[in-house]
């Protein structure tokens, strides 16, 4: 049995200045998908160019930001929303929704790919093997904050968190970095080194992703306002997960239909990073 280490969320603090990890963990996110992008970005089959690549950076951490928070306000605190409006801007109160920056994500790739003139999957396949990293460090960021805990286990690696009490608990969240974090990326990024049908890769994130979630969903606590939505485990993350598990399924199957098709084929496989 392990005990939570109580790691202070503040990493730097200067006079009234306070840098919190979780912040940091953003950070580490869009700068690792900043580099890695670029350095993608470099081959002459990809959607864009180095320097569309600052831009392009910038529109999703854009969209991740807007998109999270509204998406959480919708899916998991509607009454405090409908109670007081203006709590949709109180970010440092906490409340981040993967689902919500998902979308917030896809309408700014549909903007901008509209704008360079590009097919929007062909975006999508570049920016989905530059999302696990900043996934897995902001699961490191709710372990730090020492939120999402799991539900009760005897497991050797089960970990007593104080404030839920004396038994240990799954801690889930490090669970959730393992897989959607270490595992989702090596898988999407070999996957996306050579070119594929277009369409491939994001149907793969989105089915690697939704099984992440949706098994780790079964020993995560659901959030008090809400509980088990029904069947007493139905969470609210496996009911916005379902969709991403068919859609991603259906997504990779349609992509290599057509990439079947006479006059689809994509550029010959053989170029790697």
């Amino acid at each position: 049995m392990l005990t939570y280490p109580a790691i202070d969320p503040v990493a730097i603090a200067v006079g009234p200045v306070a840098v919190h990890w979780y912040g940091l963990m953003y950070a580490i996110g869009f700068v690792s998908g900043w580099w890695l992008g670029r350095r993608r970005a470099h081959q002459p089959w990809r959607p864009v160019t180095p320097v569309q690549m600052e831009d392009l950076v910038l529109y999703v951490a854009i969209g991740v930001v807007i998109g999270g928070r509204i998406g959480y306000m919708l899916f998991y605190g509607w009454q405090r929303l409908a109670d007081n409006p203006l709590s949709l801007f109180m970010i440092w109160q906490g409340g981040m929704s993967f689902h919500g920056g998902l979308l917030g994500v896809t309408l700014v790739l549909i903007w901008y790919a509209r704008r360079l003139g590009r097919p929007l999957l062909e975006l999508v396949d570049f920016v989905a093997p530059l999302v696990p990293i900043g996934l897995g460090a902001g699961r490191l960021g709710n372990f730090i904050n020492g939120e999402l805990w799991g539900t009760r286990t005897d497991l050797p690696w089960g970990m007593v968190y104080p404030p839920l009490g004396p038994h240990p608990r799954h801690p889930s969240m490090l669970y959730e970095c393992l897989l959607e974090g270490v595992v989702l990326f090596i898988v999407v990024y070999l996957f996306s080194r050579r070119p594929r049908p277009i369409g491939s890769v994001a149907g793969l994130f989105l089915l690697g992703y939704g099984l992440a979630r949706f098994l780790v969903e079964f020993v995560r606590l659901p959030d008090d306002h809400i509980g088990y939505l029904a069947f007493g485990w139905l969470t609210m993350g496996h009911a916005l997960t379902i969709p991403m598990i068919v859609g991603g399924a259906t997504l990779t199957a349609l992509a290599y239909h057509w990439y079947r098709l006479p006059g689809h084929r994509d550029q010959e496989a053989g170029a790697t990073d």
